[in-house]
């Protein structure tokens, strides 16, 4: 009797198994928004290289505004006016070729593969929509302005993109979608803060070549002025202290 107690539990046991097997193999057939797995990590994908791609372009607009800041504050200890005139239209636009590519706030606004355009989020529009959007976007403009990339690179970022694929497939979908949601909402976060510092270097693009207009000491107050906008304009205060944490 006890043999047939052990047995029949064993089978229970297995039963058991096999059917929280299958309910699982039903909950990865899709999602709550009604993905499939497959669909589930091809979106995954998309959010980690488009995370990517938009840290670079924030980190690139971040570190050439807080750039010209520490000029600009250095600039105070020069006393010659004609000087400081100078330096303040060279640290906004440089015109020596020795000033590095990152100094020269206003050449990112044309280079439209370093600050990407982001539209804005429509009113109806969800948070999860409105990213994806916006991956598209930058999945279109990146590839405009990619480089040529050697065949050393390209295998090894196809080794790179096997191994998340093969850690995602040993997930649930539910996993995936959890881990999907998190990635979502901080790229949508990161979205809003580039924007506001993309915006900024637009403006600051527009009043420079407007300024232009001006003789030398009414441009001169101009030119301090644009810049002591951006310092204390709240997009930039959010965000300046983060190249200290680097």
């Amino acid at each position: 009797r006890t043999l047939c107690v052990s047995a029949s539990t064993n089978l229970v046991g297995k039963f058991t198994q096999s059917v929280r097997r299958m309910v699982q193999d039903v909950k990865d057939e899709g999602t709550s928004s009604g993905q499939t797995k497959e669909e589930v990590i091809e979106t995954n994908e998309r959010l980690r290289v488009v995370r990517i791609r938009l840290d670079g372009s924030y980190d690139t607009a971040k570190r050439a505004l807080v750039e010209l800041m520490c000029k600009y504050t250095d600039s105070k200890q020069v006393r010659n006016v004609f000087q400081r005139y100078n330096l303040l239209k060279n640290m906004i636009k440089p015109e020596l070729p020795t000033v590095l590519p990152l100094q020269d706030v206003i050449k990112l606004e044309t280079q439209y593969w370093t600050l990407v355009d982001i539209p804005r989020q429509e009113k109806q529009e969800t948070v999860p929509a409105f990213v994806l959007r916006a991956c598209s976007i930058m999945e279109k403009t990146h590839k405009s302005g990619e480089g040529v990339k050697t065949s050393a690179r390209l295998a090894e970022e196809a080794e790179t993109k096997r191994d998340r694929i093969e850690r995602l497939e040993n997930m649930t979908t539910a996993q995936i979608e959890a881990e999907n949601t998190q990635m979502t909402n901080d790229l949508y976060r990161l979205l809003k803060k580039y924007t506001g510092l993309r915006n900024l270097i637009k403006v600051l693009k527009e009043e420079y070549n407007g300024s232009k207009l001006y003789p030398m000491f009414p441009r001169y107050t101009i030119l301090k002025d644009m810049i002591k906008d951006i310092m204390h304009n709240p997009d930039y205060m959010e965000v300046c202290h983060e190249v200290d944490q680097a």
